[in-house]
């Protein structure tokens, strides 16, 4: 199979992969994907899982991936992306993304009370900006303001904002990422916020997927301005995937699993087909926790879907509300 496309990264001077890792399932213990602890074989030692992040990263990167995305609240995935970097022979031809705004507090658990708790304020972002830098040093090119909402007000915070805008003279991208029901009206504002006519923000990663495509519109809008567009959450948590056991999915799970025969390959990489078809998208994500789903994930990039393979996944769509409803109540595992 060959090697990834690159990519221009909207109007900036970066250049991205067309699939990129997202390290949210191995840099900590719990997390809400499908049969994640399996992945891990039930294995949460930080040496293992500091080894199994240096195994699909270097899957992934032998396939052409050439950006990662973390976060201060992934646990140790800033270190875990970190030291695979430090053992490359050219570290320098990888983007790392990285996001503020959250804080790890399962204290290494696979259970707890909260996982990470979310804080806008510019003292957290002032921290966590070195320590991301601590970590990722010259490979940090995009920095994202975790899960901005216009519920938190961070978009409106002056303090905040003078201090993206700080960190933004010194040649990072800033952006934010997205959650939540109303992705399409937080992008909406952030896409006002300017300064002598330039955009504080460049990128804007936001979840969009077979299922829930309502800031399609914006995203569309914020490529057209120049920004760069990463997809999360490609596989919707693995709902996306055969692990899907949802009663009420079964229909759909039917038709995913006739376009996946159809193309020989896997139902995730119908989903990440399809995402890759957007004209708008500049990179989507892998959120792979092992090297075998890595490989299922890219052969997304290998075919085209159809426009009767569209025209039925069109029939999947799910209302947004229902969406964020279903992924809210997802088990830690």
């Amino acid at each position: 199979m060959s090697k990834l496309s690159i990519v221009p990264f909207g109007k900036t001077n970066l250049y991205v992969s067309r699939i990129g890792l997202g390290v949210a399932a191995l840099g900590r213990p719990g997390y809400i994907n499908l049969g994640h602890g399996i992945d891990l074989q039930e294995n949460y030692d930080s040496d293992f899982m500091k080894e199994r992040t240096s195994e699909v990263m270097t899957a992934a990167a032998n396939a052409g991936v050439t950006y990662f995305d973390t976060a201060r609240s992934y646990g140790k995935g800033e270190q875990f992306v970190a030291s695979w970097l430090n053992e490359q022979k050219d570290k320098s031809k990888y983007v790392v993304g990285s996001k503020w705004g959250y804080e790890y507090t399962a204290e290494w658990n696979v259970k707890a009370e909260h996982h990470e708790i979310k804080s806008h304020t510019v003292d957290l972002l002032r921290k966590q900006w070195v320590e991301s830098v601590e970590n990722l040093d010259d490979n940090l090119k995009i920095y994202h303001i975790h899960s901005a909402t216009l519920e938190s007000g961070v978009l409106e915070n002056k303090d905040v904002l003078e201090q993206l805008w700080d960190i933004k003279s010194t040649g990072t991208i800033i952006g934010l990422s997205l959650s939540g029901p109303h992705q399409a009206d937080t992008l909406k504002k952030a896409l006002t916020i300017k300064r002598d006519e330039k955009f504080l923000f460049q990128s804007v990663q936001a979840t969009y997927n077979i299922l829930e495509r309502s800031a399609a519109k914006m995203l569309e809008e914020a490529a057209y301005q120049g920004w760069g567009v990463i997809i999360k959450e490609a596989v919707a948590n693995g709902r996306l995937t055969s692990r899907n056991t949802e009663e009420q999915f079964a229909k759909h799970k039917s038709t995913l699993e006739f376009i996946a025969q159809k193309h020989d390959v896997t139902i995730d990489a119908v989903a990440i087909s399809f995402i890759i078809a957007q004209p708008w998208v500049s990179v989507v994500l892998s959120g792979a926790s092992t090297p075998e789903q890595f490989e299922q994930n890219r052969k997304g990039a290998s075919f085209r879907l159809d426009l009767m393979d569209l025209q039925m996944l069109d029939e999947l769509i799910e209302e947004p509300e229902e969406y964020w409803s279903i992924r809210k109540n997802l088990e830690w595992n």
